[in-house]
């Protein structure tokens, strides 16, 4: 802990001015006006007149200064110091004039040349899910082969021999040809008890006979709307594999986990949150079991987020779903959770093909992938949920299925009129180029998912094979949209990948590998710089959360959610930005993950590594 008493602080402070005279451009304002949707809550930017004219009348609770504030406001002002009084930020500015807000029970903080930033958040993440996943299931997360996901399997059903189900997830399409697991290496290690085992991306099952089974999946079982058995092209028999809906022909005969279970998987995503600095996030997909799980964290005092739960859209109903989720609305949106968003699943992926393209994958025929809601009906529930002030949420890989979520905004537009809407399409993988500048005209955020901007195997062997040039030329365009003007936030979808937002910030400015696993830029043209993604992972995302009046940005009158990180991210090479470690993240103005010290955290049991 570094506190000091108010008078030598101000020979401190006048030394961190000096520092920064000497370091220009640590503080310099980067060029460049600010992008739609940046403009929060402007009620006192950096340095601001409103935040100097209250230094006499009120004293912090804590002042941090000595390092580099990137504050993220809508001009991208630094500054050297922030004062905190209870949850809010009541000065940001320069080092001297902090000064004045520092009284006897004032915790001042030197930063020692660290950077403070806001405080990430994550636009598209299952934490419950996923994090129950990681600590109650078989996790093969850590796993890239199948004989090590079998391996993993037998010593997880040898140390749980209670359990009915071999439940799990994490694995990789790439560790098996042509991304199709089969159920006879199961079979070997789980002769008598059924496996459901998700893939990392969560659009395939890999299960065993037993499951199968139990199912009633025979070869005569017929493809639901919306996913494919996948089956042996001699046999006709199911070969272990299922894909999107048809992962539900299994999992709905599986228990579902307890709220004790849930509880337990998203305080481990909570506190691994915390560790990467995200203090808001919206989840992807939310049941009424998950809304109950929020709530009880929040009543409490352990949700340690603010959370945008995202209500499951079933594609095998209709517009009859509506009254619920209005009720889910109504009851559940209160504390730092708000029922307010409804997740429409519009395709798969590209890996299985069921990633909906305009135009056949090559070398596969006629087929087109899987549009999971009829266009017409989408169009219809999205004009519902617009007219009931539903944000929506859409998941859309392939170039046919964004162009289907956008026709179904443009038709709300037309019945509704424009509104702060906010609606957003993750995933966006393809692009057909006529669509990137609807983006903007339609109001519509691009949500996208940075870390898989580069050349991996699932790029290399799972999609550029299936698409011509033309069309490999369109692959997460992030920089085309942004420069159409379109607002672009980031999300993680954790547990497909990882949660550290700073890995992702340096995939979108380099378009390769964070940890060396490519080194030429993929699609070189589509990347941004650090200016750019560091809105997207901060105000950007908080505006599609809509909550960019209140977080974000560092400004005055803002929420304290701010992260100290070990070092200043403009001034080195993008390659290390996936080195830097946060040291300190609060929530509100209190600690939730490291300490005023500012040392570096020793992780507690249960905080992911990934």
């Amino acid at each position: 802990m570094r506190t000091r008493s108010p008078l030598p602080l101000i020979l401190l402070l006048a030394t961190a001015t000096a520092w920064a005279a000497a370091a220009p451009a640590l503080f310099a304002a980067p060029p460049g006006p600010a992008r739609a949707g940046e403009a929060g809550s402007q009620a006192g930017g950096a340095g601001s007149a409103a935040g100097a004219g209250q230094g006499a009348k009120t004293r912090a609770d804590v002042v941090l200064h000595g390092g580099p504030v990137y504050t993220v406001d809508a001009v991208r002002s630094w500054a050297e110091a922030v004062a905190i009084k209870g949850d809010k930020i009541i000065y940001v500015g320069g080092s001297k004039e902090a000064a004045a807000y520092i009284g006897p029970k004032t915790r001042v903080v030197d930063l020692g040349g660290r950077m403070v930033l806001p405080a990430f958040q994550d636009a598209h993440i299952h934490p419950i899910s996923s994090g129950t996943s990681m600590s109650v299931s078989c996790s093969l997360h850590d796993q890239t082969t199948k004989e090590a996901y079998t391996k993993k399997v037998a010593e997880y059903a040898a140390a749980h021999p209670s359990a009915s189900w071999i439940r799990g997830d994490g694995w990789l399409l790439p560790a098996f040809p042509g991304g199709i697991p089969d159920k006879r290496l199961l079979d070997a290690v789980l002769p008598g008890r059924p496996a459901y085992l998700e893939s990392k991306d969560g659009h395939t099952a890999w299960v065993n006979s037993k499951a199968l089974e139990i199912a009633g999946i025979t070869k005569t079982t017929p493809d639901p709307a919306g996913g494919r058995i996948d089956r042996d092209p001699k046999t006709g028999e199911a070969v272990g594999s299922l894909q999107d809906s048809a992962m539900s022909l299994v999992a709905d005969k599986i228990p579902p986990y307890t709220q004790e279970e849930r509880k337990t998987g998203l305080r481990y995503a909570l506190r691994m949150l915390a560790r990467y600095g995200v203090t808001s996030f919206q989840d992807a997909s939310v049941f009424p079991e998950d809304l109950e799980t929020y709530r009880a964290l929040d009543a409490a005092g352990e949700l340690t987020a603010r959370v945008v739960a995202s209500l499951w859209w079933e594609r095998s109903k209709g517009l009859e779903q509506i009254p619920a989720f209005l009720n889910e609305r109504r009851t559940f949106t209160r504390g730092n959770v708000r029922a307010t968003t409804v997740k429409i699943m519009q395709d798969g992926v590209f890996e299985a093909q069921t990633a909906a393209l305009l135009k056949p994958y090559v070398g596969k025929g006629d087929q087109r992938g899987l549009s999971m809601v009829e266009p017409e009906l989408l169009k219809k529930a999205v004009t519902e949920l617009d007219h009931d002030g539903f944000q929506v949420h859409f998941h859309a890989i392939g170039d046919a299925a964004i162009r289907q979520c956008l026709d179904a905004v443009e038709a709300a537009r037309r019945t509704n009129g424009a509104r702060d809407a906010r609606h957003h399409v993750a995933h966006i993988q393809l692009f057909d180029p006529a669509d990137i500048p609807r983006f903007r005209t339609l109001g519509v955020v691009a949500n996208f998912q940075p870390l898989w901007a580069f050349a991996d195997d699932y790029i290399t062997e799972l999609t550029l094979p299936f698409l011509d040039a033309e069309r490999q030329r369109w692959i997460y365009p992030i920089g085309s949209l942004l420069r159409s003007g379109a607002v672009i936030a980031f999300g993680s979808d954790w547990s497909v990948s990882s949660a550290n937002p700073l890995e992702e910030l340096e995939v979108a400015i380099t378009r390769m590998g964070p940890n060396g696993e490519t080194k030429t830029p993929y699609l070189p043209d589509e990347r941004i710089d650090l200016r750019d993604a560091l809105a997207a992972f901060t105000l950007d995302a908080a505006y599609v959360n809509f909550q960019d009046d209140t977080t974000g940005s560092i400004e005055t009158g803002k929420l304290a959610d701010l992260i100290v990180v070990d070092r200043n991210l403009f001034a080195i090479p993008p390659a290390q930005i996936s080195e830097t470690k946060v040291l300190l993240t609060l929530f509100g103005g209190k600690p939730i993950f490291g300490d005023w010290s500012l040392s570096t955290p020793v992780l507690p049991d249960g905080v992911a590594g990934r």
